[in-house]
């Protein structure tokens, strides 16, 4: 299986930075924005960008959040998935949540989510962040308001995002 370097650990970086700078263009101070991870791997971007926009864009208190959609997924009983824990200890009602991920793929992942979300109220708007989008893979009319790259990827290739906090590094691979 070959890899191909996508994004080394410098360019993600400047995405995240990037990003970060897009969200406060659009949010400001973030009064009525909360940010929703999407697990497993759109809890590390999440975690990130709010890291960024606290200690070098100095905005204060942002709610992040974190979503399992495992259950809400419409391939449920037909592959193993693995269920995490949904952690969201503020009120969406009325809010704008950015919905976070590394990976657009098909966008099924993303439809959960809008499900799942509404178990915690309605939200005034839903935005979605993306570290990848892989524009050429879609199964539903699902777009990302913020990306970072997009990549065009044919059926058999995989995009792998590895995160030093859970793979020792900061890189985006095309597998």
């Amino acid at each position: 299986m070959s890899h191909k370097i996508l994004l080394t650990s410098r360019e993600v970086n400047i995405i995240l930075h990037r990003l970060a700078c897009q969200l406060i263009e659009k949010h400001l101070d973030f009064s009525d924005t909360v940010l929703i991870g999407i697990q497993p791997r759109g809890s590390f971007v999440a975690k990130r960008i709010k890291q960024i926009l606290e200690k070098e864009y100095n905005v204060p208190e942002i709610k992040l959040g974190f979503l399992d959609i495992a259950f809400f997924r419409d391939d449920f009983r037909r592959t193993d998935i693995a269920a995490n824990i949904t952690q969201i200890d503020f009120i969406v009602e009325n809010k704008k949540v950015v919905f976070i991920d590394d990976v657009l793929y098909t966008g099924r992942s993303i439809r959960a989510g809008l499900t799942a979300i509404q178990s915690f109220g309605r939200p005034a708007e839903i935005e979605l962040l993306v570290l990848i989008d892989r524009r050429f893979s879609r199964h539903l009319p699902i777009q990302p308001d913020y990306r970072g790259r997009q990549v065009d990827a044919i059926n058999g290739e995989k995009v792998k995002v590895s995160w030093v906090e859970n793979d020792g590094e900061d890189t985006v691979y095309l597998i």
